[in-house]
């Protein structure tokens, strides 16, 4: 076992398929024991043993899907070479005869369709039929067994949703991945109150009902297309982005290390509906550690149901941004969130780093903002009484790497996170 100090923990496991000793192969690592949720029980390796026509070297999203495809659940190491686009043809290869955005808006400004009815009709079906052409095209399933590595510092994935589904065992490292833009948000005129809003799909990294999955030292971003881009029409921002990574359905045993989680708003969902306790209970155990969240809105993260072991983040809120929490604590939650770092700017109190959805307990201890000991919960109901919050998750974390005083979080995390710097 190698032990990188400062980093998580390795494990390289060197099989005979022309991996040289003292040489690095990131499709050959996998995660430590006891690296948070995702080492529980045989641990993620990924696609660390697949046999050497089980390596493949893309350079083109075609070229990605194929690779995903072949060997079904085999194990796999796929080395993503450069920023490949899964759009590189533009939205205006997903619509459908007879979509017209223009006609869309005039049909259903709400002066004309109001804001009492869902939408219906020839541009609505137009528009849906366009969405399913795009989802077909960017959404990539990602089987069992399988670890996706990016090439140096700067490869990655444009405009794609990586779909971990319904599958155990997968590693996802060193790539810089640009939220998918959906190019035919719909129209909601029933929307916030009755005033009518634009809702989008598709989420960069999606793992749904799965076991065993690592995520790290990727960098996360809008990149080209950050919401200050985004035009407004029928009075309000036409919304083009999801989550970044959403873990939901009875997922279980993931850790997400040492990434960086930019300029976005809706970030990560553990837990999707406070109706899925059938599906939820008992499962969503995942860590984040390490991780640095700058010029993020709201969700990092918002939890329901899951025990959620957060210590040693960033979190970075910039002055003129927008924002609205880091942690929101949701339906039968029992968040653990201690040692984390937060830089806030003037104006910005250490209340807003919580928001209550649903009473649920947590933990939250020896966290730091601007470089001073602040209790979170104690400012957050002292500020926000209406919103008053419980003391004590009721359980308490064992797997853990080594935890690194809160005061260096910032430096650490700032210079080691994301992409590119693997160590």
């Amino acid at each position: 076992m190698a032990v990188l100090a400062g980093c998580t923990a390795l494990v390289l496991t060197v099989t005979g398929t022309g991996a040289q000793a003292g040489s690095r192969d990131l499709g050959r690592e996998v995660l430590a024991a006891h690296d948070g949720w995702a080492s529980e029980g045989a641990g993620t390796t990924g696609g660390s043993a697949a046999h050497a026509e089980h390596v493949y070297t893309v350079t083109t999203w075609a070229e990605f899907r194929q690779a995903l495809a072949d060997g079904g659940d085999a194990p796999k190491i796929i080395k993503v070479k450069g920023m490949i686009d899964a759009v590189s043809e533009g939205c205006d290869a997903f619509a459908a005869d007879g979509y017209d955005f223009q006609q869309y808006l005039a049909d259903y400004d709400p002066q004309v369709w109001g804001n009492d009815t869902p939408l219906s009709g020839e541009q609505e079906d137009l528009r849906d039929a366009s969405a399913d052409n795009q989802g077909k095209a960017i959404k990539v399933s990602v089987p069992a067994n399988t670890t996706i590595v990016g090439v140096g510092k700067n490869s990655g994935i444009l405009g794609g949703s990586l779909q971990i589904k319904g599958v155990d065992n997968v590693i996802l490292r060193n790539l810089t991945v640009e939220a998918p833009i959906d190019c035919f948000p719909q129209w909601d005129p029933t929307d916030d109150n009755k005033t009518g809003a634009w809702n989008s799909e598709y989420d960069g990294v999606v793992v749904y009902g799965s076991t065993h999955v690592w995520i790290d030292h990727n960098t996360f971003t809008d990149g080209r297309y950050p919401d200050s881009s985004l035009p407004s029409y029928l009075g309000k921002t036409y919304q083009q982005h999801d989550g970044l990574v959403d873990i939901v359905r009875g997922s279980n045993y993931v850790t997400v290390s040492w990434n960086s989680f930019e300029d976005h708003d809706k970030t990560m969902l553990i837990g999707n509906s406070d109706s899925a306790a059938a599906t939820d209970t008992g499962k969503l155990k995942v860590t984040l550690h390490h991780n640095r969240f700058e010029d993020i809105v709201e969700r990092a993260p918002r939890v329901r149901f899951g025990q959620v072991d957060s210590y040693n983040n960033h979190f970075v809120v910039t002055e003129d941004q927008s924002y609205g929490y880091t942690f929101g604590i949701g339906i039968e939650s029992r968040l653990y969130a201690t040692h984390n770092a937060f830089s806030l700017p003037k104006g910005v109190s250490a209340a807003r780093t919580l928001k209550k959805w649903k009473e649920a307990p947590l933990t939250a201890e020896n966290n730091y903002v601007n470089g001073k000991l602040t209790d979170l919960i104690a400012v957050h109901n002292a500020e926000i009484p209406e919103e008053s919050l419980q003391s004590g998750a009721g359980w308490k974390p064992t797997l853990r790497t080594r935890v690194d005083s809160p005061r260096a979080v910032p430096w650490l995390v700032d210079h080691r996170a994301g992409a590119g710097r693997v160590c």
